[in-house]
């Protein structure tokens, strides 16, 4: 479902109500709640206004969409960026989960990163998602060579290796599988040109052209799509 938001204050209010009440819910569920968000710059403020929310961040896990394969003290550090803008007053008290913890070794870190995904024992409470001009979301991204992998329905595992042919750094990105396990999937976009991109990918049938459409087509798992001009 597609949200028209008035302003990015708009937006930004109504993802935090919505990912307040997913949390909320899910703690009173399973006791805990386990979050997945994503990096670049778009969700720094929507990032300050979630820590204030009132959310019992000591039950929640907060672990990352993709990761760039970079140092932890990296300027394109998703990890780095979540420390600095919503790890911060109460939600200071959520676990986090990196993705990268040995910068080298791509395949270590993906290991490790599902290893620690299964511990959790319950599926993502909500991942929220960005969206690029070229369709994709997380790191699904068009022609790399492990799409096919990552838009498997039944990919085995929660994060794969991802190597964007257009982008800086390898990548560790969750699944299709893993995304549509969520109990519920948030999509953050704003601009024409993203409006467009997104109204696109909406028409039949999904296509590794625009990853993102095979979350917005799909019928498994509720999605809510926030736009602003």
């Amino acid at each position: 479902m597609l949200h028209v938001c008035a302003s990015p204050q708009d937006q930004i209010a109504r993802l935090v109500s919505a990912l307040t009440a997913t949390l909320t819910q899910e703690i009173d569920r399973y006791g805990r709640a386990v979050l997945a968000v994503s990096g670049g710059r778009s969700p720094i403020p929507l990032f300050h206004a979630l820590a204030r929310a009132p959310v019992e961040w000591a039950r929640v896990t907060i672990t990352l969409v993709d990761e760039r394969l970079v140092s932890a003290d990296h300027a394109d550090s998703n990890a780095a960026l979540v420390r600095t803008h919503l790890l911060t007053g109460d939600a200071a008290k959520a676990r986090f989960l990196p993705l990268v913890d040995v910068p080298h070794d791509l395949a270590g870190c993906v290991a490790r990163a599902n290893t620690r995904f299964r511990a959790l024992g319950q599926p993502l409470s909500a991942a929220l998602l960005g969206m690029g001009d070229d369709g994709h979301t997380a790191s699904l991204f068009p022609e790399a060579a492990e799409l096919a992998e990552g838009l498997d329905p039944n990919f085995a595992q929660p994060y794969l290796a991802l190597t964007p042919p257009h982008a800086p750094h390898k990548r560790i990105s969750l699944s299709l599988a893993a995304l549509l396990a969520s109990d519920r999937l948030l999509l953050s976009i704003a601009g024409a040109a993203k409006r467009e991109v997104y109204d696109r990918a909406c028409q039949p049938p999904p296509s590794p052209a625009l990853p993102i459409s095979y979350l917005i087509q799909q019928q498994q798992t509720p999605f809510d799509a926030y736009w602003t001009p």
